[in-house]
């Protein structure tokens, strides 16, 4: 655990989807504790009210937008209201994602592959979109997708899942490559490995969840990376 007392972050300002519960509370938890300002998104405000008033315990500061990313026209009024309050964004953590029903490929419903599209690819886009003038602003802007190793390792019956994080490891570093020189935006694609969420749970509903990582280890790996210098295109897997 980071020295509560060190604010390597202080004066930065972070953005993390799905920060209600699991990896993206965690990692909004760490951030906050570390300096930054800290924007929860998700979908429900009770939850990140929770992740809110944790974050001021540990000394911190964050404020809340309750949103459906699915929503495209709710970004943009989002960016639009963070604009006019702050002149930079520093870090922008596109954690929140939908597992959808896991099936073989000619088994996939449309309509659901549609929507874990949306949520997982689409969403992720409008938000860089949104926030590429912000990140430009920045002395030293991160932004860190959150992806699996099923993009990269073909796993039967996760098709639909694994293409949409392939998709997104693809967006978020090409839009590094087309940035690295004309600003000071690093891209970097975090895979967090086996760890206790929700999801997780959905996934492996007989696995017992003691038996896998806490998301605050990922979180602890996400705040290594974006207080180093690493380099852009960075790819970490986070062991236990």
């Amino acid at each position: 655990m980071a020295d509560a007392n060190v604010k390597p972050l202080a004066g930065s300002l972070a953005l993390v989807t799905g920060a209600s519960r699991g990896i993206g509370a965690e990692a909004a938890v760490a951030l906050g504790r570390a300096g930054a300002h800290v924007i929860l998104v998700a979908r429900t405000a009770a939850g990140l009210e929770e992740v809110e008033a944790r974050i001021h315990d540990a000394g911190g500061s964050a404020t809340i937008a309750p949103l459906d990313l699915i929503d495209g026209e709710s970004i943009g009024r989002l960016a639009t209201a963070i604009a006019g309050r702050w002149n930079a964004l520093d870090i922008l953590v596109l954690n929140a994602a939908q597992l959808g029903s896991l099936a073989s490929v000619p088994a996939i419903d449309t309509k659901e592959f549609a929507k874990i599209m949306t949520l997982n690819i689409s969403a992720n886009q409008a938000l860089i979109a949104a926030f590429d003038p912000l990140l430009r602003q920045s002395p030293d802007a991160r932004v860190l997708a959150i992806t699996s190793s099923v993009a990269r390792t073909a796993r039967p019956y996760w098709g639909a899942y694994a293409a949409t994080k392939a998709a997104l490891e693809a967006l978020v570093l090409a839009y590094g490559e087309e940035v690295k020189n004309i600003s000071a935006i690093r891209t970097h694609i975090v895979d967090p490995g086996a760890t206790r969420t929700a999801m997780r749970a959905k996934a492996f509903p007989g696995e017992d969840p003691q038996t896998v990582k806490a998301p605050e280890v990922v979180a602890e790996g996400i705040l290594a990376l974006v207080t180093r210098n690493a380099p852009n295109g960075e790819r970490i897997r986070v062991e236990a």
